[in-house]
């Protein structure tokens, strides 16, 4: 019996979805757009990063290829290594572009179903459901209601939230109601208890996930996001890869926000931390913890929260490099009849319009000690991903998807 180690790095798309003109996304391409202004030094940031993007170790497990896959075209100022894993572009099935519907579909579940949203209007939430917040939470009134970045609105709104007590509360194109509040002045138990509030209220509007953003500072200058976030999300409606390991006798280790995506159903343990590079070391500490037939599931969600949205590209770039020199050390850890699997839940261009998540394709990269490389082509669900994790674990199938390892076509 193996382990699999399942790593997400959130938002990381190589464009080509087939259906992204349904969502405005046609022609987005985080990996490639990325490469491109590398390769023209439009990625460039003094101390930062310079010149072309160095993804030695990823591109080595098929990233180019799978990115080939997607779009047909092979990512700008890119070397093409023989691959020496397992590669494919998988599209998602699912209604959304959002966090957990790119995850559960990932762990075996596609949401067929359109979440609920709110208007990108002000105000944005519906006046009976703010009434219903503030008095249930006893809250003298709130901030924001708008759509909005998270550091923009709090730079704008935080001195205002200490003065009068008002929760900042805001949402995006996702199915989210997020809510900010300062650790100290408001407290991040009362933040929690109010998204819990929240949580019950808006379960009739179908929306996916309250997010609790606690933020500590003494003025706009110098007011910054705290790793005490928390999501609460509504479970998924049927078993996903999480419940059926558990379900046979195994655990799973949940890194990142992971535990909270599948609102703690069917995780065994939750290790968080407050960036990329803490989450690797949680992800290793994980590795070194996890048994025969364990699952360790792990969300890097900087290339998202810090980058992806904020549009940043120099930043998106030099994550990604500091993401894949760090994973020799993930490989060094696996043990004969390992598997990793490195993929992405959706795309968010850094330099598409807007601030929110593409429809795109995501990579499939895997590997493991003697491993034959080849490619498993694309993918028309996530779920392959989630069945190719039971099937090495060991579990029955589920009722959605297919294994891509079943499919490889070796290498000559």
């Amino acid at each position: 019996m193996a382990r699999a180690f399942l790593f997400v790095l959130d938002s990381f798309g190589i464009g080509g979805a087939p259906d992204a003109a349904r969502f405005d996304d046609e022609g987005s391409d985080t990996f490639g757009h990325i490469a491109a202004a590398a390769a023209a030094g439009a990625a460039d940031r003094d101390g930062l990063r310079s010149g072309p993007l160095k993804l030695p170790n990823m591109m080595a497990l098929g990233l180019g290829e799978a990115a080939l896959l997607a779009t047909g075209t092979w990512p700008a100022g890119m070397e093409r290594p023989k691959p020496a894993g397992v590669h494919a572009a998988a599209q998602e099935v699912s209604s959304g572009k959002d966090t957990p519907s790119g995850h559960w579909e990932i762990a075996g579940v596609p949401v067929p179903f359109d979440w609920g949203y709110f208007p990108d209007t002000v105000p944005a939430f519906p006046p009976d459901l703010t009434e219903a917040i503030v008095r249930e939470a006893g809250l003298p009134g709130i901030l924001g209601d708008c759509h909005a970045s998270g550091t923009e609105i709090i730079a704008r709104l935080g001195e205002e939230h200490v003065r009068t007590g008002k929760p900042i509360c805001y949402t995006s194109a996702d199915s989210v109601f997020q809510i900010a509040a300062h650790e100290t002045h408001f407290g991040l138990e009362r933040l929690y208890a109010l998204c819990a509030v929240v949580r019950r209220l808006v379960d009739p509007l179908n929306i996916g996930r309250v997010i609790a953003r606690p933020f500590v500072g003494d003025n706009a200058e110098d007011f910054v996001r705290t790793a005490n976030r928390r999501d609460y999300a509504v479970p998924p409606a049927e078993p996903t890869l999480l419940d059926r390991t558990l379900a046979a006798g195994r655990k799973v280790i949940a890194v990142g926000k992971i535990g909270d995506i599948f609102a703690h159903q069917g995780v065994s343990e939750v290790r968080k931390a407050p960036d990329n590079m803490a989450m690797f070391d949680a992800a290793l500490g994980a590795m070194a913890d996890a048994r025969d037939g364990d699952l360790v599931f792990a969300n890097f969600v900087d290339f998202d929260s810090s980058f992806g949205h904020r549009r940043d590209v120099a930043g998106y770039a030099a994550a990604l490099e500091a993401f894949d020199r760090r994973l020799p050390e993930v490989l060094e850890r696996l043990r004969p009849g390992d598997l990793l699997v490195l993929t992405a839940d959706h795309g968010c261009d850094p330099t598409w319009r807007g601030t929110e998540h593409t429809r795109e394709r995501v990579p499939v990269l895997a590997t493991g000690p003697g491993m034959a490389a080849g490619s498993a082509g694309i993918r028309e669900t996530f779920a392959d991903i989630g069945e190719a994790v039971a099937a090495h674990l060991g579990l029955p199938p589920g009722p959605h998807g297919r294994s891509f390892l079943a499919d490889r076509i070796d290498h000559a």
